[in-house]
């Protein structure tokens, strides 16, 4: 069923600061004064994307794939960002940096062996944006983040899921695309606040993406290429729990998906946590509104769980822009 997997790997009051920088003085990423109320109703829902291995975009018949499909059509024709900001579990920096790529247009990271040749000749166009690469740059630094604008391709942690989300002929992003990185770190709280963090593009009409996977082994991946296909035991049991705590009043969500990491299935489910740090950045970035898990599919040693934190835009919003 599965052709293959890659060896892979409260908002911030600033908006005082930032209007008074030249650069960011007019730009398309105003920082305006709103309400509580306005920023509630104007503001994006963020996405976790359990994204699967450069295979995902050509094995048509996995259940993920029209899920992917659903999911890049609700962001397209009912959120309609103005960018979108992505956080990949397939870049890491270090313990305390964060790098963000502020090139124009980013070329493809082919960050994998052992497949079949036309996927390392794959290709995703896409449009980067320096001027909000540059805006987060500032906001992370204002947060007490170490961070640095460099120049990087997107790893397939980001094109492949989004080759099938936001297909290029059949439903374009067209809108620019800005990867961030992750801490080389597996620690739930950093992750959490660099999601806090930038979550204050949502009210500009920014859509921010965690793209990882809820259960990631690939040391047992061979429960899936040799045998049935059947979940192992911790593929369902800490996928389970990850939604429990995903989903929980967001005042005790932290706590709450921290302690996922702790269990006794975690380093099965995660034998390295970089597939997992994209939740919580997302979790992060969603600061008091929901999270709702909206598919998962269990396979082998990998779970598929896709999530949403906060609320699509009202249906009168559809016929009036």
């Amino acid at each position: 069923m599965f052709l293959g997997i890659a060896l892979y790997i409260s908002p911030l009051a600033l908006e005082d600061i930032i209007s008074n920088i030249p650069q960011f003085q007019n730009n398309k990423y105003p920082s305006p004064k709103m309400t509580s109320s306005e920023k509630s109703s104007t503001k994006t829902p963020v996405y976790f994307f359990s994204h699967g291995g450069p295979s995902v975009q050509y094995n048509k018949e996995h259940p993920a794939y029209p899920v992917l499909q659903q999911i890049g059509e609700e962001i397209t024709q009912r959120v309609k960002p103005k960018a979108v900001v992505v956080f990949s579990a397939h870049w890491q920096r270090g313990q305390d940096e964060i790098l963000v790529n502020k090139d124009d247009e980013a070329e493809l990271i082919y960050d994998f062996y052992g497949f079949p040749d036309h996927y390392y000749q794959a290709k995703y166009p896409n449009k980067g944006d320096p001027d909000l690469a540059s805006k987060i740059l500032v906001t992370l630094s204002e947060a007490g983040i170490s961070a640095t604008g460099v120049s990087r391709g997107l790893d397939h942690g980001v094109w492949s899921g989004f080759s099938v989300a936001f297909d290029p002929e059949t439903n374009p992003l067209n809108v620019p695309l800005v990867q961030v990185s992750l801490f080389k770190s597996e620690s739930p709280a950093k992750h959490y606040a660099l999601g806090r963090a930038v979550s204050f593009l949502r009210e500009q009409g920014v859509l921010i993406i965690g793209a990882g996977m809820s259960v990631h082994n690939l040391r047992d991946l061979s429960s899936l290429l040799q045998g049935d296909g059947k979940p192992l035991p911790y593929t369902v049991s800490f996928d389970d729990a990850l939604r429990e705590a995903v989903e929980v009043d967001p005042k005790d969500r932290e706590g709450k998906m921290a302690a996922v990491c702790k269990r006794t299935d975690a380093k099965q489910a995660h034998p390295h946590m970089d597939h997992l740090m994209p939740v919580f950045v997302a979790a992060g970035a969603a600061y008091d509104d929901w999270g709702k898990q909206t598919w998962t599919y269990h396979e082998g040693s990998l779970a598929w769980a896709q999530y949403r934190f906060g609320n699509l835009p009202p249906a009168q919003s559809l016929t009036s822009s």
